[in-house]
């Protein structure tokens, strides 16, 4: 047990707090994510036991994938972390949400030829296969309703193999509500009881571009991740959005105004363990966050990865949160202290593997303290264990 000083003294975990959002998960706080992918898909799932009210707001740039194939095709944001997310926070316990949940995760096969795969499509479209027969209605209905639309929009020659089905029920509902997630993000947040909020942090055809340490330029999120190619071998100098994939000029894309009301909402402004950059990084970069985070006086933290990320080449763990505090501070560099944006360090210093020496020192030198405590366990072999994690947070806000 370890007490930190915020406005108050707490401890943590907290013996209180925990127990009394579980008895009453519906007035649970207002946690905020800044995320994609799935490091937080665990979490999030034990997350909906504590509260509903979460947000999540998720980077739309992935450009790899199915998700490459669909951004080609209609020019649209990413949506996979997107339906990822939704997944996780939605309450399982609700007859139907199983079933979505399989359909949504279901991916058509690779091997097969693009005449079976339409097949298949057109088999779900008439609600004659497995996965869509197992759906109660109105749900089915609605699902084959986006998947006519699909294939109504569907471009010749696109590409099925390894398509998410999920993904294309939501490019469906982003084509018919005028090219805007927001409406089919609520909708199927609405029918499979999404215990929390939902959105991309801009609505967006934007590209992430890295520039490395020599001046090389790497141009899309799935070229930074190293795991649909070789890794990295050089420091990233910087990252920035970009228009169109292959165009190497910088965007300012500015955030929404709702956008910047949930992030004022937030009861915990939370930067957590994924990849550094095209998860973490990349949703900050939009104009406007570092703003609408200071605004905002909850307590902020910051969890680094317990494992190794490609994205972190050459990156101590120092720098991490340097550079964390320097595009946070982008907005207005002159006017936004670090207080403002970033408080807390949250390390688990025994369990955990960190690039480069752990300084606590140099880390309370760039204005943030330290919470050192267990967050890896035996059975989370060198990640973070979100039954650890999840009290911790709860304490904090």
């Amino acid at each position: 047990m370890i007490t930190v000083q915020i406005t108050r003294r707490v401890k943590l975990p907290d013996p209180i707090k925990p127990a009394r959002y579980q008895k009453s998960p519906e007035l649970g706080p207002r946690l905020l994510f800044f995320s994609g992918g799935t490091a937080l898909r665990d979490l999030s799932a034990r997350l909906i036991h504590y509260t509903h009210n979460s947000i999540h707001l998720i980077t739309p740039f992935d450009s790899g994938g199915s998700s490459a194939k669909l951004r080609a095709a209609f020019g649209m944001p990413a949506v996979g972390d997107i339906r990822n997310r939704l997944m996780a926070l939605a309450d399982q316990s609700l007859h139907g949400n199983p079933e979505i949940y399989n359909l949504f995760a279901c991916r058509l096969s690779k091997k097969k030829s693009q005449k079976a795969l339409l097949a298949e499509l057109e088999t779900m479209l008439r609600g004659k296969h497995r996965l869509i027969a197992k759906i109660p209605d109105p749900l089915r209905k609605i699902v084959r309703h986006h998947l006519f639309i699909f294939l109504e929009n569907m471009p010749d020659g696109f590409d099925l193999r390894g398509a998410s089905v999920g993904n294309l029920v939501l490019t469906a509902g982003y084509l018919s509500n005028r090219r805007h997630l927001d409406p089919v993000i609520f909708i199927f947040s609405k029918l499979v009881q999404v215990r929390g909020i939902v959105r991309p942090i801009v609505n967006k055809d934007a590209h992430l571009v890295g520039e490395l340490e020599d001046g090389e330029l790497v141009i899309g999120q799935h070229l930074l991740t190293g795991k649909e190619v070789a890794p990295i071998t050089k420091k990233v100098h910087r990252v920035f959005l970009s228009d169109h994939a292959g165009v190497l000029s910088k965007i300012q894309v500015p955030i929404r105004n709702k956008t910047k009301k949930l992030i004022g909402q937030a009861d915990l402004i939370c930067y957590p363990m994924g990849s550094f950059y095209t998860s973490l990084v990349a949703n900050v970069l939009p104009k406007g966050v570092g703003e609408a985070i200071k605004k905002n006086p909850c307590p902020k933290v910051f969890i680094p990865n317990t494992d190794h990320d490609p994205e972190m080449f050459g990156l101590s763990l120092v720098e991490q949160v340097e550079r964390l505090i320097g595009y946070l501070k982008a907005d207005a560099p002159r006017s936004i202290a670090t207080e403002d944006v970033l408080n807390f360090v949250l390390l688990d210093t025994r369990g955990g593997c960190y690039s480069g020496r752990v300084s606590k020192q140099k880390l309370q030198d760039l204005g943030v303290e330290v919470i050192d405590c267990p967050l890896v366990t035996k059975k989370s072999k060198s990640y973070i264990d979100g039954e650890r994690l999840v009290p911790i947070l709860l304490s904090l806000a």
